[in-house]
């Protein structure tokens, strides 16, 4: 083929860097985006934070919608600045400070001080609540308890490798003749009596029943643990050693005859049974609570709903007056380049983050003004709604829409709420309307909870019931709205006392 040079006029898009950088702020979470924050800050000396945050402008969708058509201005309402940061810039140093004056003396809304705890401790919680060590995991507590014992020091790394062998939820993961074999080689005169004594030892460390091998001798374990004299227990356990599958496949019938137990009886036993913990692992845990902070809030002034940006991840940021200053002067040196440089990058920076926060607040806009039924009456008025819905109101791409609304929550009367949350598919009705599937999950789960729990409802009832109400729903779609929802089936639901 002979090469030759060709001369083309087209059309393409280019992703400039600004445009690069305005898409990663907004698919970012809060939490990614305060570190985001804090790193630019951290490496671009010219761009600083404005603490002078001053009042946040709420928007109302309806005020916005109406445009003041009536007569009336878009109704706004203030969110005012913290009174304790007002307190603390107003308090000073006193020129004579006596030498055991204390702090909380001198300034209020100090941790601990005496007024700080009789204003917001009124339950007196624990400030570290929920916050436990990031090294308090299973077999640390277990090796802990181990090295507590008044143990041979064989016995001892016979438990250490019990412990090696224990899974998260509690449970042995190998033989005990497989552990013997591992241990032979160290100790040889090492009798497998000896493992299973340092077995039961290890399965009445705290939590009871850690170290078995099923569940059935996990519950065996714990009901040990109970005293004696505790009624219908001679009984739960013979249940647990024996007939536990028939429990779980709730076959009331054989396990009456088995146990030759009334129903009255029966129902002691099971509530006994209940009282233990099949995965004993789970309550000592390395995960830790990770807590939800909202972007955006959404309350109700005056009859109508208001949206507002939360502050605390929209922080002011401003270009340092002093270094850009220093970058008038007309000189290229190596110096000045890198300011200005630095300066066009801040302006980047802020004018994506203004962008960003602007089209969150327009999104979380039209969605509580399509969704207002939801916010006033609950999940049952929830409107059916899909991303390229707030895509055409808003004139965006559907693909800006999805970047807004992964992982950006809405703080509503109702409770913390993901911004998917309130898209879903919709179901046709008798009257040729539609129903969202998350209406339908709510009325699946209202009849559930109001079923006989000797004759619970199938999901071929549901549909019917759905249908009374115009909602054409088919059965195996009750049936995967319900799995959603981790309500068991009909049969596994059935309880006859």
């Amino acid at each position: 083929m002979k090469q030759s040079l060709q001369l083309r006029i087209g059309q393409s898009l280019t992703m400039t860097p600004q445009l690069q950088q305005a898409i990663k702020l907004l698919q970012l979470s809060s939490l990614e985006l305060q570190a985001e924050i804090q790193e630019t800050l951290d490496a671009n000396p010219l761009l600083e934070q404005d603490d002078n945050l001053g009042e946040i402008t709420v928007i109302d969708p309806d005020a916005q919608r109406d445009g003041g058509a009536n007569g009336e201005d878009a109704t706004d309402f203030k969110i005012p600045e913290s009174p304790v940061s007002e307190n603390r810039a107003e308090q000073r140093l006193p020129d004579d400070l006596e030498i055991d004056a204390r702090w909380e003396h001198i300034y209020d809304n100090l941790p601990n001080s005496p007024s700080q705890s009789s204003a917001s401790g009124i339950d007196n919680r624990d400030m570290f609540e929920n916050q436990a060590g990031a090294e308090d995991t299973l077999k640390i507590h277990l090796t802990w308890q181990l090295d507590c014992a008044h143990i041979s020091e064989t016995d001892h790394d016979i438990g250490l490798a019990i412990i090696d062998a224990i899974d998260d939820s509690g449970y042995l993961n190998e033989t005990i003749e497989d552990l013997h074999e591992g241990l032979v080689q160290q100790h040889e005169a090492l009798e497998l009596d000896e493992v299973e004594a340092v077995l039961h030892l290890v399965q009445r460390f705290d939590p009871v029943g850690v170290a078995a091998s099923s569940p059935s001798e996990c519950m065996a374990i714990q009901l040990e643990q109970y005293d004696p004299e505790t009624p219908c227990l001679s009984k739960a356990k013979v249940l647990v050693e024996k007939y536990l599958e028939h429990l779980a496949n709730n076959d009331v019938a054989l396990l009456k005859r088995r146990l030759q137990a009334s129903d009255s009886e029966l129902a002691e036993i099971i509530k006994l049974i209940q009282t233990t913990n099949p995965h004993p692992g789970h309550s000592i845990s390395e995960n830790h609570a990770e807590y939800v902070v909202p972007d955006v809030y959404v309350s109700k002034h005056s009859g109508r709903w208001g949206v507002s940006i939360n502050p605390e991840h929209a922080p002011r940021l401003r270009v340092n007056d002093q270094y850009a200053n220093l970058i008038k002067r007309s000189d290229s040196s190596d110096q000045n380049t890198y300011l200005k440089d630095h300066l066009q990058e801040a302006r980047w920076f802020i004018k994506s983050l203004q962008s960003r926060n602007e089209t969150l607040l327009r999104v979380a806009t039209a969605i509580v003004e399509r969704q207002q039924a939801f916010l006033d009456y609950g999940e049952e008025a929830m409107q059916p709604m899909v991303l390229r819905d707030i895509a055409e109101l808003l004139e965006l791409h559907e693909s800006t829409i999805s970047r807004v609304t992964t992982h950006k929550y809405m703080h509503t009367p109702r409770g913390i709420l993901e911004f998917k949350y309130f898209f879903s598919s919709h179901v046709g009705t008798a009257d040729g309307g539609e129903c969202s599937a998350t209406a339908i999950r709510a009325i699946i789960k209202k009849f559930v909870a109001a079923e006989k729990r000797e004759k619970p409802l199938s999901d071929n009832k549901i549909a019917t019931l759905l249908e009374q109400q115009g909602i054409n729903v088919a059965r195996r779609t009750v049936a995967k709205y319900r799995e959603a929802l981790n309500i068991p089936p009909s049969n596994e639901r059935k309880r006859l006392f």
